[in-house]
This record gives C-alpha cells, sequence and structure tokens, in this order.
C-alpha cells in the first residue's frame, strides 16, 4: 500500500471547490501540461495485476527509507516493512533514489487520486501560473513538490511505503494562492448550496484539516510542508508577482485609425 499524497474531497470536508472567481489573461499551458502528464503517468502504470503495481511503486516511488539510507531497500525490507541501514542486496539495485522523489511527483494510486489532484490543480494553478509566469511556476512548483517530500521524509524516516501524488506540489500552489489572492472568491459546494468563500478563508481551513484529519495512508506530512514552502517562496515575492498581474490585466489600447 502507498502513503498517498491526496488533497481532500467533499468526503474529507464537505466544501468542495467548483471554481474560482479569478480570471486571467494568459493561457495556462504549464498548468494542462502538468495536469497531461499526470493523466498519461497514470495510464502507463500498470493496473491490472496489484504484484505489478506495487513491484512498478517500489522500483520508481519516493520511499523514505531509501532517501534516509540512501540505498533501495531490500527484498527483506520490503517483506517485513523495517527500515535497515544493512539488510540484504537491494530488490532494484538500478534505483535512483534520489530521482524517484521527482518521480512519485507524477505517481497516483488510483483514478479518484488522480482526478481530485487535479481538480485542485485547475482551479489554483492559472492563477498561480500568470503570477510565476511559465519558469517560475514550473520551478515554484517542483521546489515545493520535492520539499513535500523532504517534510515527509522528515517526519517518517524509517516508512518503507512508497510516497506517490502530485499533492504535495500542489499545496505549494495552495499557499502560494493563499498569498496572492486572498480576498478573491471561491464557489463552493457545502452539502448541497453553491458558497462563495474568500480564498483565505477556504485555503486557511484545508490547511487546519490536514492536522485535524490525518487519515491513515494518508501523507498529511507532505501537505503541510509543501504549502508552507508555497507560502514561503510567494511572500517575498508577493508585490513583484502581483505587479505582474496588473501589467498583464492593463486594457489593451485600441490602435487610432488613420484615413
Amino acid at each position: 500500500m502507498a502513503a498517498l499524497s491526496r488533497l481532500p474531497t467533499t468526503r474529507d470536508v464537505l466544501l468542495f471547490p467548483l471554481r474560482d472567481l479569478n480570471p486571467t489573461r494568459i493561457f495556462p499551458i504549464v498548468t494542462i501540461g502538468l495536469i497531461a502528464v499526470n493523466i498519461l503517468v497514470f495510464f502507463w502504470q500498470p493496473a491490472d495485476d496489484p504484484i505489478a503495481e506495487e513491484n512498478f511503486l517500489y522500483e520508481r516511488a519516493a520511499i523514505a527509507c531509501e532517501l534516509t539510507t540512501g540505498d533501495p531497500l531490500s527484498d527483506a525490507e520490503i517483506a517485513g516493512g523495517e527500515c535497515s541501514d544493512n539488510d540484504g542486496n537491494p530488490a532494484f539495485p538500478d534505483k535512483n533514489v534520489w530521482l524517484a522523489a521527482l518521480v512519485s511527483m507524477f505517481l497516483h494510486g488510483s483514478l479518484g487520486h488522480l482526478l481530485s489532484n487535479m481538480w485542485f490543480l485547475w482551479i489554483f494553478g492559472n492563477n498561480v501560473e500568470e503570477a510565476y509566469g511559465t519558469g517560475g511556476y514550473v520551478l515554484m512548483y517542483l521546489v515545493a513538490g520535492l520539499g513535500a517530500t523532504a517534510a515527509f521524509v522528515f517526519a517518517n524516516p524509517d516508512t518503507t511505503v512508497p510516497l506517490v501524488g502530485a499533492s504535495g506540489a500542489i499545496a505549494g500552489v495552495l499557499g502560494a494562492y493563499l498569498v496572492l489572492f486572498p480576498t478573491h472568491r471561491v464557489l463552493t459546494l457545502f452539502f448541497f448550496i453553491f458558497v462563495h468563500v474568500p480564498a483565505g478563508a477556504y485555503l486557511a481551513l484545508w490547511f487546519f484539516l490536514q492536522f485535524a484529519y490525518q487519515q491513515h495512508g494518508v501523507a498529511w506530512e507532505a501537505h503541510v510542508g509543501g504549502f508552507i514552502i508555497g507560502v514561503l517562496l510567494t511572500l517575498p515575492l508577493r508585490s513583484v508577482l502581483l505587479a505582474r498581474v496588473r501589467r498583464l490585466h492593463q486594457p489593451t489600447p485600441q490602435l487610432r485609425m488613420f484615413r
């Protein structure tokens, strides 16, 4: 079983975001690209054979024990679920445990896991991409994702369970959105009622729920770490990023026509 880096859905919080009321002037090429890559990778993962799927994750996903020791897990560690510095030959000797930290950000444990993460990225990612620009957004996303993995490893250094999911990186996007657009409204479904909630309140609630509902098998530490990194990266850049957004939203001057 993998430790899922998964954002809460209606079942978790009963306050599900439908869209944000924060239009952009760009085509969110990076956000759409990230969603496409995550979907393609998911359907590339073996799904029909549980044993093949488990081996796939152990071979390619980040594992806290491996990142702590610097070595791939042995067969004994996988079978026993206990981390050891010296416990036999590695099960996957060619595995690059550091590259796996990046790969894990594009792996998902189920279709619901994938859809939940991609929905949050679709709603909040385009505005953060507009503020950061293409290159800055990619860098922020990757740094938040890797930092989220580091937070999970720090909290669970000896676990031998694969860590999969994009929500550590997406939590960084949420943290950036909170800093940049706290007063913009998010249209949410609360039970069966549509409610407009300030983004600051919605995202603060989301952050609080990571501590309040620590579900088994969900890597809430990665969510918290990614969110905090998104906030810390964005706070010192806030004025510059918002100035960029204002420039993009300035009315385009009409051309004067001459006869």
